[in-house]
């Protein structure tokens, strides 16, 4: 198994004790709600969750029709359960696990789907989403499962795994509480406060963010605008401090720009900044595209926008690739009303949270122009810019050393010598700083197979990348 295999491995892993941690906090939620007179019932939702993702995990290891060590220590350690092949299939056969046992949902995904679908419990810090977080921890506990099988035995029960996990998404999507991509919130969203904190405390905070947001990598007109309206808004302050009159300070903005500039992450910190200037109370980024507001129904897109706008309060909602929402989408798209309905979530919540929309130079302007009212909205911009061929470098120098990695002075040269190259023959896909994560993950998988037979590897050469682990990607 290679590094990065068993990295992969270990993060799956991580992330499945998470999802079910996950579920068992959904399982008290709802329980304390009363969903279904849950809180009356023998056997506890939580308790019935592990039950139930026992039986699945019966389900795939039996398809075979054997317990292997392996499938028997993966039920101990997730679930907690040191069973034997013997006490497995005695359970089998009482529980009914058979061919048909794709057709029966989990009861508490039944509960899941009706605190989501009837909006059983307000405020929801699962956003309606808690059946499909069940649902896809139980895809995360079978996708595990199958990672230990070879190709061919691995076939069954790959076969019965995909038909189960098809009949709990079906059953969500009768519901319409199936959510897909950047839809989905698998953590309740945790906003940035610190109520009991000084305004010395503050002002020092203030401070060390905007060193951080100025030592960014290039963005000089970026910084530049930031840091202009962030002295209009701490002057405006002092303003209202004295008494004296203020003007009103639009902070909806429009970034533009190629993939990879730094929009997102300067959102992020943009936000953080707002929250230590006392223009928003808690200063988190609420990241969405169009799949996180447009739905399928007529209704249906207005309540999700409504739902992100509650989220976003506070705070800053990031619209990525906005101009997918009026770009030629023909009769019977629903991203216009999501511009409709934001446009008025706007008014409506004046001065409660700030509105970021983001995307390709060319494209925002189209958006822009596809309705009077943005704008109107908008008129701040700020626009993204390439990097140059130094400051990909420097991007690369900043990734490594977060991995604990170094470049040597042959690699440094190489990789100036490529982005320049880059930068002068840019292609269609030209992605900034992604391209430099996915270079650098090229060279450290390079420089893995180099020095993985090295008997006496110290830390110096499990560290340094050399110009021969850097692969040109211009040609």
């Amino acid at each position: 198994m290679t590094g990065g295999r068993k990295e992969t491995g270990d993060m799956k892993q991580q992330n499945l004790k998470e999802l079910i941690a996950t579920v068992d906090e959904i399982c008290r939620v709802m329980t304390d709600a009363n969903v279904g007179n849950a809180a009356g019932k023998p056997i506890s939702l939580k308790e019935s969750f592990h039950f139930e993702l026992l039986k699945f995990a019966v389900y795939l290891a039996d398809a075979d029709g054997k317990f292997e060590e392996r499938e028997l220590s993966m039920i101990a350690e997730y679930l907690g359960i040191k069973a034997e092949a013997k006490n497995l299939r005695a359970m089998k056969y009482r529980e009914n696990i058979d061919d048909h046992f794709e057709e029966r949902i989990p009861s508490v995904i039944k509960y899941a789907v009706l605190a989501d679908a009837a909006r059983k419990i307000v405020p929801d810090p699962y956003k309606q989403q808690k059946a499909q977080i069940m649902v896809d921890t139980y895809k995360l506990f079978g996708q595990t499962m199958l990672a230990g099988y070879d190709e061919d035995a691995g076939m069954e029960t790959m076969s019965k795994y995909t038909a189960y996990i098809k009949r709990l998404e079906d059953f969500l999507k009768e519901y319409a509480v199936f959510y897909t991509g950047a839809e989905k919130l698998i953590k309740p969203i945790e906003p940035v406060t610190e109520p009991d904190e000084t305004e010395e405390e503050r002002a020092a905070k203030l401070e060390k963010l905007m060193e951080e947001f100025n030592g960014l990598v290039g963005l000089t007109e970026v910084k530049h605008e930031v840091n202009s309206l962030v002295n209009l808004i701490k002057v405006q302050n002092m303003r209202k401090a004295q008494g004296m009159k203020v003007s009103d300070v639009s902070k909806h903005m429009v970034f533009s720009g190629n993939p990879g500039t730094g929009k997102t992450t300067v959102a992020r910190m943009l936000g953080e900044i707002y929250k230590y200037i006392g223009v928003l109370p808690k200063g988190q980024l609420t990241e969405v595209d169009r799949g996180g507001l447009v739905k399928g129904y007529i209704g249906q897109t207005a309540a999700k926008v409504l739902e992100i706008v509650d989220e976003s309060l506070g705070g800053i909602l990031f619209v990525d690739e906005a101009y997918t929402l009026t770009v030629g989408k023909g009769e019977g798209d629903f991203g216009q009303e999501a511009v409709d309905t934001l446009l008025k979530s706007m008014e409506d919540h004046r001065s409660e949270f700030v509105v970021i929309v983001a995307g390709y130079t060319d494209l925002m302007e189209e958006f822009l122009s596809s309705n009077p009212g943005l704008k109107s909205r908008f008129n701040k911009f700020i626009h993204f810019g390439d990097y140059s061929a130094d400051e990909l470098l420097a991007i690369l120098e900043s990734m490594c050393a977060k991995q604990e990695y170094v470049l040597s002075e042959g690699a440094k040269v190489r990789a100036k010598e490529i982005f320049t190259r880059r930068v002068l023959n840019k292609p269609d896909n030209f992605a900034n700083a992604r391209d430099v994560r996915n270079f650098l993950e090229r060279a450290i998988a390079n420089h893995a197979s180099r020095v993985v037979n090295e008997e006496h590897a110290d830390k110096s050469l499990l560290s340094k990348l050399e110009a021969e682990d850097l692969e040109d990607f211009t040609s």
